[in-house]
């Protein structure tokens, strides 16, 4: 799925204030789809609509359907071709063809189902919501799915039956250093679908005039991110050059599952940072995660174009190495 969306949440808001809703999920994608399988969108008894399975093209035939799935409780799963020339009259670039599973909340997808979905979103624990298609029997896993998660992969297994919709948290953005960087960094990555959040306990540079609208922690390092939490949806960005900032977030970032730990520095500087870690006794293979001097090799050279490669990175280690 993509985790600015929130399908689930509005669904169970429409339940609960008595609409009813459909939810309508991409599960399959040929050629080129306007939207990836996991893609959503939620449907109320009224004709309310939020989020998008193709980006336009099919969207107003799959609300016809929903409205219908709610009137005889039944799931359906729909398959649509999206023409080159139909993709392009609503202002899409490519065509494809998509599956939607739509299923009526309540009558096929239990309430209860979606209430515990919903909380393991809210308490940022990965699970996968599991279809049979063929039975139609459902279930949530928080376990068994480790490829799935790992690689944010929705999808219908090789049986050709069973779907499962991986419902990972949203990606974050903890960058320890208040400088010219994250001022570009943070603002970059909010566009990218991260949630940002700035740490650095000297208030002149963490402060809401250098950061306006952004969640900033005037606390030392390894006191805000045990308050943040580093988990496996989370990149850790240290930009201080002041050990007495870096370290103590190391120490935890190297024993925590975050999926992206960089720091900033000439590779003389990151030498000493590895003997400091060693010295420790953090062994090798962790103190390699760190990706030090930080960012792709692009020949970066202002700020914002140092948080480009930065970001860049970031993307490469989340999507290319699993």
């Amino acid at each position: 799925m993509t985790s600015v969306e929130t399908a689930p949440e509005q669904a169970l808001a429409w339940v609960n204030a008595g609409q009813g809703a459909a939810i309508a999920t991409v599960i399959e994608t040929w050629g080129s789809a306007p939207r990836r399988a996991g893609a959503q969108m939620v449907v109320s008894a009224t004709g309310d609509m939020m989020g998008s399975v193709s980006g336009g093209c099919v969207e107003g035939a799959v609300v016809v359907e929903a409205m219908e799935a709610l009137e005889d409780g039944a799931p359906r799963v729909l398959e649509y071709g999206v023409s080159d020339g139909d993709a392009f009259a609503v202002g899409l670039a490519c065509g494809g063809t998509i599956k939607v599973l739509v299923e009526p909340v309540g009558a096929a997808m239990p309430k209860q189902m979606l209430q515990d979905l919903v909380a393991h979103r809210a308490a940022r624990t990965p699970v996968a919501y599991v279809v049979d298609l063929d039975t139609w029997a459902r279930r949530l896993d928080t376990s068994g799915h480790d490829s799935r998660f790992a690689a944010d992969r929705t999808g219908v297994d090789e049986d050709g039956r069973t779907f499962v919709a991986i419902h990972n948290p949203p990606l974050r953005l903890a960058v320890v250093g208040a400088v010219h960087i994250a001022q570009a960094l943070v603002a970059m990555a909010r566009v990218a679908g991260y949630d940002p959040v700035v740490i650095d306990p000297r208030e002149a540079f963490g402060s809401a005039t250098r950061f306006p609208g952004e969640r900033v922690i005037n606390d030392w390092p390894d006191e805000a991110l045990a308050e943040v939490g580093l988990d496996t949806r989370t990149a850790l960005v240290l930009l201080t050059h002041d050990p007495k900032l870096d370290d103590p977030a190391l120490h935890l970032a190297l024993n925590s599952g975050a999926f992206y730990i960089g720091a900033l520095g000439s590779r003389r500087t990151h030498a000493k940072r590895v003997e400091r870690l060693e010295e420790a006794g953090f062994a090798p293979g962790q103190i390699a995660r760190i990706k030090g001097p930080v960012g792709l090799n692009i020949g970066a050279a202002s700020p914002s174009e140092i948080a480009v490669s930065i970001l860049a990175q970031m993307v490469e280690t989340l999507r290319m190495t699993k």
